[in-house]
């Protein structure tokens, strides 16, 4: 029987995640970001709207 490969086989090393902004090694104190600027970055994309999920269109007749 094959051995199963270790929980963190895909994760860079120091078994931290990827930076989901630029893809570098992130840090404990920013995580899940590698820097502030990468968390800032993420931050102005929420409060500017860019992360939208679509939704359908009400009818009038729904509201009431």
């Amino acid at each position: 029987m094959p051995a199963k490969p270790p929980a963190n086989a895909g994760e860079p090393k120091g078994g931290s995640k990827p930076c989901p902004e630029c893809g570098k090694a992130s840090s404990p104190a920013t995580a899940p970001f590698c820097s502030p600027r990468c968390r800032d970055v993420d931050l102005n994309r929420w409060l500017s709207g860019k992360y939208v999920i679509p939704g359908r269109e009400t009818d009038p007749e729904d509201a009431e």
